[in-house]
């Protein structure tokens, strides 16, 4: 590869990033304000939020949970949000005894109650644990999100709100990702500044 495909690789990673991030701010204000919105009322009532996802997704699931324990931008109390990609001991303990596909279900069906909010991210839309979760989830009384690419796959079609990156590339779909969950923060945060 020479330095001018090296430079053009470079231009075309931030070009692509640009655009889904424009075609986001274009077209998904109201799906967002939908998530956040459902986010927000579980835990004005009392409620918590679950977030589950693989790889780079697991990472996102973390770290929008620790923007909600913790603190976004405003100084506010802490807010019940559990990343269901954390303990290991029961990650491979429900691997080892019921299956990979399981290891969110369960913990959904041990800790979610009627009224919380399951967020699922997905950048295939076909994660098979992912999609295990969010029927968990129906059948516990939870709202449903879904974070997706692509064409958004059964997740997509099988949460309450959809919020969808259509892109084919994982990478690119984390990084309008991550905006997305920083933009739900920053308005569930907003209901709750000075509530400390």
């Amino acid at each position: 590869m020479t330095e001018r495909d090296r430079q053009a690789a470079v231009e075309a990673a931030f070009a692509e990033c640009i655009r889904l991030h424009e075609r986001a701010m274009r077209r998904d204000a109201d799906v967002l304000l939908a998530a956040a919105g459902a986010v927000s009322r579980a835990l004005a009532a009392g409620g918590r939020v679950l977030v589950c996802g693989n790889g780079g997704s697991a990472a996102d699931a973390q770290h929008f949970a620790a923007e909600l324990v913790g603190r976004f931008i405003r100084e506010r109390r802490g807010l019940a949000a559990v990343a269901l990609t954390t303990d290991t001991s029961i990650l491979t303990a429900v691997a080892n005894d019921y299956g990979f596909e399981r290891v969110f279900a369960r913990q959904v069906e041990a800790l979610g109650r009627p009224g919380d909010v399951l967020l699922g991210i997905s950048t295939s839309g076909r994660s098979p644990n992912v999609l295990a979760a969010l029927a968990a989830a129906r059948g516990g009384q939870m709202a449903t999100i879904a974070l997706t690419g692509g064409d958004g796959g059964p997740i997509g079609a099988a949460a309450d709100i959809h919020v969808n990156v259509p892109s084919p590339s994982a990478a690119r779909t984390q990084e309008v990702h991550r905006t997305m969950l920083h933009a739900i923060c920053e308005l569930v945060e907003a209901g709750f500044a000075g509530d400390a």
